[in-house]
C-alpha cells in the first residue's frame, strides 16, 4: 500500500502568489492612506511573525493590504479565497489567493494542489490576476511613482500543512508524502535521479517541520502555523521580478546607448561637446536611479542571527537565480559607467579644443589689428 494514502491532513492550506512590477517605486504611506479613503478596508504593515526583528527584519516594512475574499472555480467546485495584496517600496506588488484546507488525505491534497494550478497558475487565469491588480492599481495610482507601461511578472504556489491526524517528524513525513512528485506536478512515477534533484533544497529547524522549495512550487509543514517562511519566499520572488525589471531596461537600453553615442561622436560643429556631455549627463542618471533602486531591492530583507530563515531565504535566491541576475545588471551597469566615464572625458577634451581654437583665434585677431592700426 501507498504510504501517503494513510497520510491525513486535517488543517492546511493552498497559497497562490502572482507578483508584478508596478513603478519605479511606490509610496507606502500615501498608499495607505488612499487604501483607507477609497477602498475602505485595512492596511497595515507587515512584519515576520516570529523571527525577532534584530535578527530577521524589512528594511523597508511591505504594505499588505485586505481585498475582498474571491470565489475561485476548482474543477468545478466553486471555492473561497482570501485575497490580500503586498506592496514593496521598490515598486512590486504581490498578490496572494489563500485556500483554506480541512480533513483531506495526501492523494486529495495533492490534486487540490494541482487543480489550483491548473485554474490561476502559471499559463492561465490572467484575467483573474490582472482584475485583481487593476482593483489595486487603481486606487493606489496617486502613490505610484512613474507607474511601469509593461507589467513584468511571476507566479508561485505553496502547499502548507498545519496540523497532521498522526504527528510526523520531517524524516518521517519525507518518507511517507510524495513530496517530489507534488513539487514537479507529476502523476506519474518519477526517477530516483528527478526525486533526489527535487529534494535537494529541503530544511528543517525543529524535527517537526519542514520546507522544501522548488522552481515554482514549495510544501511547507508547519504545525504551529508561523508564516515567516511563505513571507520570506514571496521576497525571493519580489527580488527576482525586480532584478529582471532592470536586466531587461538595461538589455534595451544598451544598444540605444551605442547608437547615440555613435550620433553624438558623428557630430561635427561647435554643439558636438554639449551633445557629447547632455548624454553623459542621461547616462549617470540612468545609473544613479537603477543603483538607487537594486541596492534597495539587495537590502529589503535584512538577515543577521537567524540561521534557519537566513539558509530558507538564501537557498530561494539562489533557486530563483537572483544572484545570477543581480550579477548581470551589475556587469551592464559598468559598461555605462564605463562610457559615462569615456563620454566625459570626451566632452572635456572637445571643450579643451574648442577653448584652444577660441584663444588661437583671438591672437590672430590681435595680430590683424595691431597690422591694420600700423
Amino acid at each position: 500500500m501507498d504510504p501517503s494514502s494513510l497520510l491525513h491532513i486535517r488543517s492546511g492550506e493552498l497559497l497562490a502568489l502572482r507578483l508584478f512590477d508596478i513603478a519605479y517605486s511606490i509610496d507606502l504611506t500615501r498608499a495607505a492612506e488612499l487604501w483607507s479613503a477609497r477602498a475602505g478596508r485595512e492596511s497595515r504593515r507587515s512584519r515576520l511573525a516570529t523571527a525577532a526583528p534584530k535578527a530577521l527584519a524589512f528594511d523597508v516594512p511591505p504594505l499588505l493590504l485586505d481585498l475582498p475574499p474571491a470565489t475561485i472555480d476548482i474543477d468545478g467546485t466553486p471555492v473561497s479565497a482570501q485575497i490580500s495584496a503586498r506592496l514593496h517600496d521598490f515598486g512590486v506588488v504581490a498578490l496572494a489567493a489563500r485556500i483554506p484546507l480541512a480533513d483531506l488525505d495526501w492523494a486529495q491534497f495533492a490534486e487540490r494542489y494541482n487543480a489550483l494550478d491548473r485554474t490561476i497558475g502559471a499559463k492561465v487565469a490572467t484575467a483573474f490576476w490582472i482584475d485583481l491588480l487593476d482593483q489595486v492599481r487603481h486606487t493606489l495610482q496617486p502613490a505610484l511613482d512613474r507607474p511601469a507601461a509593461n507589467t513584468l511578472e511571476e507566479d508561485y504556489l505553496i502547499g502548507i500543512v498545519q496540523t497532521l491526524a498522526e504527528p510526523l517528524s520531517a524524516e518521517q513525513l519525507r518518507e511517507r508524502a510524495d513530496i517530489p512528485a507534488l513539487l514537479a506536478g507529476e502523476s506519474r512515477p518519477l526517477s530516483d535521479a528527478a526525486r533526489r534533484e527535487l529534494m535537494q533544497r529541503s530544511y528543517s529547524y525543529y524535527a517537526d517541520d519542514l520546507v522544501v522549495l522548488g522552481w515554482d512550487r514549495a510544501f511547507v509543514y508547519e504545525p504551529r502555523g508561523d508564516s515567516d517562511v511563505a513571507d520570506i519566499i514571496e521576497i525571493a520572488n519580489a527580488q527576482l521580478v525586480e532584478f529582471r525589471y532592470y536586466d531587461e531596461l538595461l538589455d534595451a537600453e544598451l544598444p540605444r546607448m551605442y547608437d547615440r553615442v555613435e550620433d553624438a561622436r558623428r557630430t561635427v560643429s561647435l554643439l558636438a561637446s554639449r551633445r557629447v556631455a547632455q548624454l553623459a549627463h542621461k547616462l549617470y542618471t540612468l545609473v544613479a536611479e537603477v543603483t538607487e533602486l537594486t541596492e534597495k531591492v539587495d537590502n529589503a530583507l535584512q538577515v543577521t542571527e537567524d540561521v534557519y530563515l537566513a539558509r530558507v531565504y538564501s537557498g530561494a535566491l539562489e533557486l530563483f537565480r537572483v544572484p545570477r541576475i543581480a550579477a548581470a545588471v551589475d556587469r551592464k551597469l559598468a559598461i555605462i559607467r564605463d562610457t559615462y566615464a569615456a563620454l566625459y572625458d570626451e566632452a572635456s577634451s572637445r571643450r579643451a579644443e574648442i577653448l584652444e581654437i577660441a584663444i588661437v583665434l583671438l591672437i590672430v585677431v590681435e595680430i590683424v589689428l595691431a597690422l591694420l592700426r600700423h
